[in-house]
């Protein structure tokens, strides 16, 4: 890793919006990482390859957050991702889905509500932990939290919104 120099500032932005639309998994390919293209701003702008994009709709609360972790005496930095997704209800296809989910290391995209997207766990995919809630009483969550961890020696990537579901670069599978 390269050091360098800083090349701009920051004014500050217009008011914002937080939360999670859609968040999208991809089956790890080790290839990905180097075949994608990115711009001057190291936005992906394209795949070497169609990534197929498992798209799940969210509601409600639902975070990726990332930390950089640097330690002076071993002079490494990297960025460790961690998100909290709930799913609500519990059925057979999910069930399923999420298994493989958990014992796979899926690379994750986000969706935030400023149609922001990012990627996560480019290099060495995510580990998603799956918990299943039936709830105590009749209007007790019923459903999963995922809690999803990555550790990447960059931050995520923003992706070109125009290269999500533009079959070339990505194709988004939708469920049920």
């Amino acid at each position: 890793m390269a050091c360098e120099n800083l090349s701009k500032g920051r004014l500050n932005p217009c008011k914002t919006v937080g939360g999670l639309k859609n968040i999208y998994f991809v089956n790890f390919d080790s290839g990905t990482y180097g075949a994608m293209t990115q711009d001057a701003d190291e936005q992906i702008t394209a795949f070497g390859s169609a990534q197929t994009l498992y798209k799940y709709e969210l509601r409600g609360a639902q975070s990726m957050d990332e930390t950089n972790e640097n330690n002076a005496d071993s002079g490494s930095s990297f960025w460790t991702s961690a998100g909290t997704i709930t799913l609500k209800a519990q059925d057979l296809a999910t069930r399923k889905e999420l298994k493989l989910m958990s014992y796979g290391r899926p690379i994750v995209i986000t969706e935030d509500f400023n149609g922001i997207f990012k990627m996560y766990g480019s290099q060495n995919g995510c580990d998603v932990a799956v918990n299943t809630a039936s709830g105590a009483g009749m209007g007790d969550f019923n459903g999963y939290n995922l809690s999803i961890a990555a550790s990447e020696k960059e931050p995520a990537f923003f992706i070109d919104p125009t290269i999500i579901d533009n079959t070339t670069d990505t194709v988004v599978t939708e469920g049920v």
